[in-house]
């Protein structure tokens, strides 16, 4: 989760073109600091952590709606919008058919968690469902979680590439060059888990895909936190990088990644998680 949280950190201080549309910046600033998306990405993770995909869809998103709104609550000044934070508030939330890109940004977790690629895609749609039911909210998280699942299991870029149009119909033949100068601030899947994408695709190392994602501007701590996710899967995470990520986490947030850490580390199964086993 380390990509998907650097992702938002780093990209925070640019969102609304603020970075110039250009590679060069400096990766930590004062403001680079963590927002909703990376706090409804621990909601998930925690929430996961706790299901098997055994367990009947009513039941898993369940756990996940009750983690975010808790999560939500506990900061509630992280940048959540209109609808969203109407549903945290709400005693009896229901989703609201949304189309909106945190459905992609929240999911990691689900790319990583699962055996097989069947299993990721069916919890990536229950952690959207709870909120962003509309057929594309579901089909950005299925997507990133799909291809953090590849890249995570030696696929190369090429085989990421050609499963996300198959599978999903997204549109990758644009780069980043074509993209960039007319690319502006829109939240919908359709706009940004492409480009997103696309961002992944072009990236050389883990720092590269952050510049740039973060170059295309917009929406651009919600898509570096898209594309971080899949491009730690793919190169890892320099531990610096990782470093400076939790120098700048509290430490409740610390306390689940540090376990999505361990499980992920010792190959626990969803199953050990859930139940605590091998921790």
């Amino acid at each position: 989760m380390y990509g998907a949280i650097l992702g938002d950190m780093i990209g925070a201080p640019y969102e609304f073109d603020r970075g110039g549309k250009t590679k060069v910046f400096p990766l930590f600033v004062n403001r680079s600091q963590f927002t909703d998306d990376t706090v409804m990405t621990i909601a998930v993770a925690e929430a996961l952590m706790g299901v098997v995909p055994q367990d009947t869809d009513e039941k898993i998103c369940t756990a996940v709606g009750d983690a975010m709104r808790r999560w939500g609550r506990a900061y509630p000044h992280a940048g959540y919008g209109g609808r969203f934070r109407v549903w945290l508030q709400s005693e009896d939330p229901k989703p609201y058919g949304s189309y909106g890109n945190g459905s992609a940004m929240r999911v990691a977790a689900a790319g990583w968690l699962y055996d097989t690629l069947e299993e990721t895609r069916r919890m990536a749609r229950l952690t959207a469902v709870v909120t962003h039911n509309h057929p594309e909210g579901i089909k950005g998280a299925e997507a990133t979680a799909s291809a953090i699942f590849l890249a995570r299991t030696g696929h190369s870029k090429d085989e990421i590439r050609t499963y996300t149009v198959n599978a999903f119909g997204y549109d990758l033949s644009r780069t980043c060059d074509e993209i960039r100068p007319s690319y502006h601030h829109v939240e919908s899947c359709q706009q940004t888990v492409p480009e997103a994408m696309t961002a992944f695709l072009e990236g050389t190392d883990f720092e590269d895909v952050i510049r740039t994602a973060v170059s295309l501007g917009g929406d651009c701590d919600t898509l570096t936190c898209i594309a971080g996710s899949i491009a730690e899967a793919f190169f890892g995470v320099p531990e610096t990088m990782q470093s400076e990520c939790r120098k700048r986490l509290p430490g409740d947030i610390r306390a689940v990644l540090d376990r999505f850490m361990d499980v992920r580390r010792q190959g626990i199964t969803a199953a050990d998680a859930a139940s605590g086993a091998g921790m």
